[in-house]
């Protein structure tokens, strides 16, 4: 008997653990699936990164040659943080391309 009501207990758990967790993912899909799928379609544009890295860049030489170490090093990391996001923009449109991406 106590066995019984112990796997009672724990599937009531289970149960309600899997309501719980998927109650957003309901309420995100109904609210609107125009917003939903709007979000979902993320694109880049590389030349614009492109762009904004060589900006960057240019400016960093720039903060570098005043004088202004930290200003160009953290321009050189937005750069390089630019940089990260255009590569894994590109990899994902090459691997969107492929019918068995691997």
């Amino acid at each position: 008997m106590t066995k019984r009501i112990s796997a009672l207990a724990v599937s009531a758990a289970i149960v309600g653990g899997l309501f719980i967790t998927s109650a957003p993912v309901h309420a995100a899909t109904s609210a609107g699936q125009g917003a939903f799928s709007a979000k979902a379609a993320v694109t880049c544009n590389p030349n614009q990164l492109g762009q904004q890295i060589a900006n960057l860049k240019r400016k960093a030489a720039q903060l570098k040659q005043l004088g202004e170490t930290a200003a160009a090093r953290k321009a050189l990391n937005d750069a390089a943080a630019l940089q990260k996001r255009l590569d894994a923009c590109v990899k994902g449109d090459e691997d969107a391309s492929k019918p068995f991406p691997g």
